[in-house]
């Protein structure tokens, strides 16, 4: 289960961030993650409560936005958004489309005191 070293790198992250920013304590952490990212969001959820303990995020909220697949057309330009695996476009039905979002995890904003 990678979510867990997923987790943990984000915490290190969010701790590098409060400390630069002087910062006690991370009161939220808000995420988005890509559908075709590979993880799993519940379990995503269950790695960052239990390894949060001890760390600057200890008693943080933890918000999680996915984003759906977002796909752009090479023939007809057309961009659109999927929920579902589906790499051809929504308009002239291409197969030539290329991927703008949705394949990624990003940590979107902390709120810290």
């Amino acid at each position: 289960m990678h979510e867990y070293s997923v987790v943990q790198a984000l915490l290190n992250q969010c701790e590098e961030i409060a400390e630069q920013n002087a910062a006690d304590k991370i009161i939220k952490v808000i995420c988005k993650i890509g559908v075709m990212s590979g993880i799993e969001i519940h379990l995503l959820q269950v790695a960052f409560d239990t390894f949060k303990e001890g760390t600057m995020c200890d008693g943080a909220e933890f918000i999680i936005n996915e984003q759906k697949l977002k796909l752009q057309c090479r023939e007809c330009q057309a961009e659109f958004e999927v929920d579902e695996v589906r790499y051809y476009c929504i308009e002239c039905e291409s197969l030539n489309v290329k991927v703008l979002d949705g394949e990624d995890m990003y940590l979107m904003s902390l709120e810290m005191e």
